[in-house]
């Protein structure tokens, strides 16, 4: 309905450049929000006092010229003027409620899809020379609700995991593969299953042994150039590290996959070609030995210019040097409209250089949308990064583990009576879940404190709530199996039914905003408010004891957009629902 009175705006405007009231080349930016007070109408506009000056009339003028030029619609109802020149409609019920009857049988609930983008989403990337730890969390959930959003609107999505597969330490790790597999021979294996420990022993090793330091530089040199047997050695420790990653991601119900992993080793080719495109463009200064860029946009406090590092002094590359690389991929090869990078804040001054960069050095092209979606820390109570105890990172499968067995003794100690198998299914989607919302119902540049007992109440904004809310409605429909709704339509005469309909109709441009500002918790913050807004309909307004048998069918269909609703909902957040808790 929003875009609605939008369109009919829009109309306006090119009537008045017809008449002459606005100069034909003015562009206007329409606003069109939701009223906070229902007394005001269901939307309004401030489009009249935006005229103001290009008309040279005052707003409430420019309102009631707007009001009399406006298309006639069978959506609106009453269009009234507030204030100094707010425009204020009333949607008509009825229109409403064909709404969501056209909701109900569309796969995009009656959505208008916006122009498909190709949109390329950098995300979750963790470094494959250690475990996932709870750092990794949020670029990865978050990431991944976006994608699925993405999709669900039809833009063309292409997922990339730009996993951490490349650079000095893989020279460490490598020669003490190749120093196991020489003492042990395939047993080796078993000990590379363990990241964590595979790491601090061939760290340990590296700092102990100038034999095996030697070794290992000699191993990232061989790599670099293109090694055979080095190449054989690396791709071994990635597919095993890789198989981590990707088991957590199944547990997570992340989407990503083997065909997503686009590393810093893909465009290790394209590295000394960056350098010499940026020297031959004017761009290169030496600083200390390093080729690096300035850019006047970036300077210390003290007025001294900022370097954008592409290659040290000994030769090496650094993470400038392949993300430049991967944007002139994203761009010429995937044709990217739009890149989102959801690595966090503390990145935030890489990115603005190296996006500046990109497009100075033109690897990309004038029209693409480069987004640093950063996001804040997950801490823990001490308003910290997330430890352990002990104060070391904590495995995002720990993490996992704790849920899932915190989730069972909730679940078990609601349904005592029920099976194991039952109780074990339902406390892993609740664990999972739970997890999963505390995160994305955050504003995503926000710090939190992570707290398991809050993510697992029933009560307040959290998934065991929405999940419960979800069986609720869906067992409604278990008690009303024989009742026909072929040709039942929706009828809005209490006011909770109108303030349901309204909520259920705002699902559209809640994604809209949500994919807009790559912000979960506007989905989060939505779903709450339908639960909500549905808990007082069901109230009110009783479905399966109503009055007549018409009345009967259209809380019915209400409830059943209802349940969609939260189900699509959850899923585009990568949420499993249940049927029963």
């Amino acid at each position: 309905m929003k875009s609605h009175i939008e369109s009919l705006l829009e109309q306006t405007i090119e009537s008045f450049k017809n008449q002459g009231i606005v100069p034909a080349d003015f562009q206007a930016r329409i606003q069109v929000d939701r009223t906070k007070d229902k007394s005001h109408g269901d939307l309004a506009t401030n489009l009249a006092m935006m005229l103001t000056k290009v008309a040279g009339k005052n707003p409430r003028e420019l309102a009631q010229l707007i009001i009399d030029n406006l298309p006639a619609s069978s959506h609106v109802a009453k269009v009234e003027i507030a204030g100094p020149g707010f425009i204020n409609f009333f949607i008509d019920d009825n229109a409403l409620a064909t709404q969501l009857e056209q909701a109900l049988n569309d796969e995009h609930f009656g959505i208008i899809l916006p122009q498909a983008q190709t949109i390329v989403v950098d995300y979750s990337s963790p470094n494959l020379a250690k475990e996932m730890h709870v750092g990794h969390l949020r670029s990865t959930i978050i990431g991944d609700s976006v994608v699925r959003a993405l999709e669900f609107l039809g833009h063309k999505v292409i997922r990339q995991n730009h996993v951490g597969d490349w650079g000095t330490q893989f020279g460490m790790l490598l020669a003490y593969m190749e120093e196991l597999r020489a003492a042990n021979g395939e047993q080796a294996q078993l000990e590379l299953s363990d990241l964590e420990t595979f790491y601090r022993a061939a760290k340990l090793r590296f700092d102990e042994s100038t034999e095996f330091a030697t070794r290992a530089r000699q191993l990232v040199v061989a790599l670099q150039s293109g090694d055979e047997y080095c190449n054989k050695l690396w791709q071994e420790f990635n597919d095993i590290s890789l198989s981590h990653c990707h088991d957590v991601y199944e547990r997570l119900g992340v989407s990503l996959t083997r065909a997503d992993v686009h590393g810093e080793s893909a465009y290790n080719a394209d590295l000394e070609q960056v350098v010499k495109d940026l020297d031959a463009k004017g761009l290169l200064s030496e600083s200390n030995g390093a080729k690096v860029v300035f850019q006047e946009a970036f300077r210390t406090k003290e007025g001294e210019p900022l370097p954008v590092i592409i290659q040290k002094a000994d030769g090496g590359y650094l993470y400038a040097t392949s993300d430049l690389a991967a944007m002139r991929y994203r761009s010429k090869v995937l044709k990217a409209d739009r890149v989102l990078y959801f690595v966090d804040l503390r990145q935030a001054l890489h990115f603005q250089q190296v996006f500046s960069l990109a497009k100075l050095a033109k690897f990309v092209r004038k029209d693409m949308q480069l987004e640093h979606t950063g996001f804040g820390t997950m801490n823990g109570d001490d308003g910290r990064p997330f430890k352990t105890r002990t104060g070391g990172v904590v495995k995002l499968v720990d993490l996992l583990d704790e849920a899932n067995n915190r989730a069972l003794e909730l679940v078990r100690s609601k349904n005592p009576d029920m099976d194991e198998t039952t109780l074990t299914e339902i406390a892993r989607v609740v664990g999972i879940s739970s997890v999963k919302y505390a995160d994305l119902s955050k504003n995503r540049t926000s710090d939190y404190i992570f707290s398991f007992e809050q993510m697992l109440s029933f009560e307040g904004n959290t998934a065991p709530y929405l999940l419960y809310a979800y069986t609720r409605v869906a067992g409604i429909f278990k008690r009303a199996e024989d009742i026909d709704l072929t040709d039942a339509k929706i009828v809005l005469d209490h006011d909770k039914e109108k303030e349901l309909a309204t909520k259920l109709a705002q699902f559209g441009e809640t994604l809209y905003k949500m994919t807009d500002k790559a912000q979960p918790n506007m989905l989060c913050n939505y779903l709450y408010e339908l639960a909500g807004a549905f808990s007082s309909f069901y109230e009110a307004c009783p479905v399966l004891a109503a009055d007549t048998p018409a009345q009967q069918s259209s809380r019915l269909l209400l409830a059943k957009l209802t349940a969609n609703t939260l189900n699509k909902g959850l899923s585009l957040l990568g949420i499993e629902t249940l049927e029963r808790m």
